[in-house]
């Protein structure tokens, strides 16, 4: 019962856009198309959507040396934090060294 209503929905929905259709072919044949062919048209939205009408490469090319830039000082500060941890354990073994030195002879001298 339910599918002979929808089918009769559908049918009835059909028959209105056609005689709608039907009624606006005046109309629609009465309209001038503009002339103008698609590779024209395309032209000119290309045109209008250029994404590189506003480029500057100064621009370009100071954004790219500033991240560059960043990127070599984040390598400094990385490199220097290294170079600190060496020196930090080469300290620790010289104080190591010279503390073995003194117990030694501390040793001897008992």
């Amino acid at each position: 019962m339910l599918e002979v209503i929808f089918l009769i929905i559908l049918v009835l929905s059909f028959f209105g856009m056609f005689f709608t259709f039907i009624r606006k072919i005046p109309l629609i044949l009465a309209f001038e198309f503009p002339r103008e062919d698609a590779i024209s048209k395309f032209k000119k939205k290309i045109k209008k959507l250029n994404p590189f009408r506003d480029f500057s490469f100064e621009i370009f090319l100071q954004k790219w040396i500033a991240r560059v830039r960043i990127l070599s000082l984040k390598i400094d500060n990385l490199t220097f934090h290294w170079l600190k941890k060496l020196r930090e354990k080469q300290r620790k073994k010289e104080k190591r060294k010279a503390d073995e030195y003194w117990d030694k002879i501390k040793r001897e001298i008992k």
